[in-house]
């Protein structure tokens, strides 16, 4: 094994410039530049360059484009997912809590090849195909309960070349497509991290918003544990939720205390918050577990402190992942455990667009960006 002690090891076949999205400030889609002639990123001690060929289309892209992450914002994403919103405090807005650098290539959904590595990186790793690991460790000393996500605090996936830190570039070996492994990173981690911090057995589980990224994850990830996966989604998407493994599928209209009945779930999984979040803890047993990691129906929620403390409920946030979370998702991928869902992919110029589709909630499962080889 051959490691690189001074200067970056693959370089000197690659091209300076690269094609890449540009994110010049919060707002609107306006503010995504497709870019032919951005600098080709140099991998520093301890990473490695990544010739990306696919990155998936993620809630997170679009709250980061447009702000939702500042306090100053209370609406629904999709309210501000295409023009943005008319005011927002960006010092605030991001998954920090800080300001974000501008500009900024984002994309957390990184699936590609080692292409060159910096020094400290057995220059065996080239050739690697790889995912990276979407919630970075490695940015903040492996603090607990602190993270950077790729493409908001540090440039991610939406280009033709991505650094990342090598300790969190996973190599995978299986026969999936680049645009079903992009499928993976954020949504996937997401998902099973909210398994993990509820430590879900055998039991009734509601995922809310079954039918995008993170829920389709869910659904597969909870069957894969043995629950019993009640999905809550748009009617038109029953179908194709079932076949992703759902027991039950309800829906998301639906009036969940008089079809489920109190004290019939174990724990609830959502991504989605909104107006129906206090049914959520309803259908809650005494005991039950409440995760989220979203909120794309609206962040802002009112809670009965009486339901939580009378029926001993617990409710967690997750966005912090344990080191196994990701580790495992790629031992799942390599045994043949999980299967994502691509609904449809663009190529990465049409990026624009596949927001827009994105944003229209027609779907299940993932949108995937396919990022061309060349510069040409």
């Amino acid at each position: 094994m051959t490691t690189t002690n001074s200067a970056s090891a693959g370089l000197s076949a690659l091209p300076r410039t690269m094609h890449a999205v540009l994110l010049n400030g919060l707002g609107g889609l306006d503010r995504l530049e497709y870019r032919t002639d951005v600098a080709v990123p140099q991998p520093g001690p301890g990473e490695v360059l990544i010739q990306v060929r696919a990155a998936g289309v993620n809630n997170t892209d679009i709250n980061t484009r447009i702000g939702w992450y500042s306090k100053s914002v209370g609406q629904a994403t999709a309210s501000g997912g295409a023009r943005g919103f008319e005011r927002v405090d960006a010092t605030d807005a991001s998954w920090s809590g800080k300001g974000l650098e501008f500009p900024r290539i984002q994309g957390a959904d990184c699936c590609g090849y080692i292409v060159a590595v910096g020094c400290d990186v057995p220059s065996s790793r080239i050739g690697e195909r790889v995912l990276v690991r979407n919630m970075l460790r490695s940015h903040v000393g492996f603090r607990p309960f602190e993270c950077w996500t790729f493409g908001s605090e540090c440039d991610g996936a939406f280009a033709q070349f991505a650094v990342a830190p090598a300790g969190e570039t996973h190599k995978v070996v299986c026969d999936w497509s680049d645009a079903e492994l992009a499928s993976v990173p954020c949504s996937y981690s997401t998902a099973e991290n909210m398994l993990h911090r509820v430590h879900l057995g055998a039991e009734r589980v509601l995922v809310a918003g079954a039918s995008g990224g993170v829920g389709s994850a869910a659904v597969q990830l909870a069957k894969r544990r043995g629950a019993t996966v009640i999905a809550l989604c748009s009617a038109s998407k029953a179908d194709e939720v079932r076949a992703l493994g759902a027991d039950q599928v309800i829906d998301r209209r639906a009036d969940l205390f008089s079809v489920l009945g109190e004290n019939s779930i174990d724990v609830v999984l959502d991504v989605v918050g909104g107006e129906q979040w206090p049914d959520f803890l309803r259908v809650l047993r005494r005991g039950g577990r409440y995760a989220t990691a979203g909120a794309i129906a609206g962040p802002l929620a009112e809670l009965d402190l009486r339901t939580l403390y009378l029926k001993d409920l617990t409710l967690m946030g997750c966005t912090f992942q344990d080191d196994e979370v990701f580790s495992n998702l790629i031992a799942y991928i390599e045994a043949g455990e999980i299967r994502p869902v691509v609904a449809k992919t663009f190529a990465l110029k049409d990026i624009r667009q596949a927001q827009e589709e994105f944003l229209n909630k027609g779907f299940v499962g993932k949108l995937v960006l396919i990022v061309p080889e060349t510069a040409g």
